[in-house]
C-alpha cells in the first residue's frame, strides 16, 4: 500500500518521481479479481468505460505491444509470449495484438489492473484521445474524452493557476521512452473500484461519527504513471487503484498522526473537493485518538 500523505507538507505540485521501468505495471494478489471486474464492466457498461477518438489507433497499438513485451519480461511467472500472442498463465487466456475485433487500447486494458489513458498532442495542448477506464475515482470518461488538459482538470482547486502551464510544458518535454510516477489519495465510503460519479453512497453528515468512521471510510490511492511512447510520440497515463479500510491505515500511530496533521493544514477548497469536509470532525477525533492511544 502507498501512503502519499506521509510525504512533506502538502503543496500544489506535480510530485513526479522517476519511474523504474521494471515497476511500470503493478501485479498483486488482486489480479484475478480486478481483471474479472474489468471484464464485467466492459461487457455490461462498455460505453461508460471505453472510448477512443479518430487517430488514436497508432498510439494504442504501440501501448498494446509495449505492454505485452513488458509483462512477459518482468512478470514471467504470470505471462508468456507465444510468438506474437501473450498468454496469461494463471488462466491460460491468450491475447492476440492482431485481433481486429477490439480497439487495441481496449485489448490492452484487459491485460492489466491499471486503467489506461492515451494523451495526444493537438494544437497547443494534449487531449485525451482514448481510454480504458474501468476504475475511475469520481469522474466520467464521457465528460473528458477528446478534451484538452485544462478542461479535464478544471474541477481541481488551484490547478489552472498553479499547475496548468507547468503540466503542459512537462508533457511537451517528456523524453521518448522516459517514465515518471506520482500518487494521489482520497477517502471514500465505498470500496468498489468503479466510482464514476458522486461523492458518497449515503449522507455523510448523518451516520458517520468518531466511533464508526474507521468502519465506514476507505483510503483510496491512485498510483499514476506517465510514459512517452517512442514511436507515436503520444503519452500513456496509467492509473492503478489501491485501497484499504481506514482502520488499517490508522492502525499505525505515525500514519494516523500525519494524516490528522495534513487535514488540519489542507486548504478548505481542497478538502471540499476530496469530500472530506462533511465528516472531518469525526475523522479528526478518531485519528487523534488512534495516535494518542497507540503512542502510549
Amino acid at each position: 500500500m502507498l501512503y502519499p500523505f506521509l510525504d512533506p507538507p502538502y503543496r500544489m505540485t506535480m510530485g513526479l518521481m522517476p519511474l523504474d521501468p521494471a515497476a511500470w505495471i503493478l501485479v498483486d494478489d488482486d489480479l484475478a479479481a480486478d481483471l474479472a471486474e474489468k471484464r464485467r464492466l466492459l461487457a455490461e457498461r462498455h460505453a461508460e468505460v471505453f472510448a477512443a477518438t479518430p487517430g488514436a489507433e497508432p498510439g494504442s497499438r504501440e501501448v498494446l505491444h509495449r505492454l505485452a513485451r513488458h509483462l512477459a519480461l518482468h512478470h514471467p511467472a504470470l505471462y508468456r509470449l507465444d510468438g506474437d500472442k501473450l498468454r496469461r498463465l494463471t488462466d491460460g487466456a491468450a491475447f492476440d495484438p492482431a485481433d481486429a475485433s477490439l480497439h487495441p487500447l481496449d485489448l490492452a486494458g484487459r491485460l492489466v489492473q491499471e486503467d489506461l489513458c492515451l494523451m495526444r498532442p493537438e494544437g497547443e495542448s494534449w487531449v485525451l484521445a482514448a481510454a480504458s477506464l474501468c476504475f475511475p475515482t469520481r469522474w466520467r470518461l464521457a465528460d473528458k474524452i477528446g478534451r484538452p488538459l485544462a478542461p479535464i482538470h478544471a474541477p481541481v482547486p488551484g490547478f489552472a493557476a498553479t499547475l496548468g502551464k507547468p503540466v503542459e510544458r512537462f508533457f511537451d518535454r517528456l523524453g521518448a521512452g522516459r517514465g515518471v510516477w506520482r500518487a494521489n489519495w482520497g477517502l471514500i465510503d465505498d470500496p468498489a473500484l468503479f466510482q464514476p460519479s458522486g461523492h458518497f453512497r449515503t449522507d455523510p453528515a448523518a451516520g458517520i461519527s468518531a466511533e464508526n468512521v474507521a468502519d465506514k471510510l476507505w483510503l483510496r490511492v491512485e498510483r499514476q504513471t506517465l510514459l512517452r511512447l517512442p514511436e507515436s510520440g503520444d503519452i500513456l497515463f496509467t492509473i492503478r487503484i489501491l485501497r484499504e479500510p481506514l482502520a488499517k491505515t490508522a492502525s499505525d500511530p505515525a500514519r494516523a498522526r500525519r494524516l490528522a496533521e495534513l487535514l488540519r493544514t489542507m486548504a478548505p477548497e481542497l478538502k471540499a473537493y476530496k469530500s472530506i469536509t462533511p465528516f472531518e470532525p469525526a475523522l479528526l477525533a478518531y485519528l487523534d485518538r488512534q495516535a494518542l492511544d497507540q503512542a502510549q
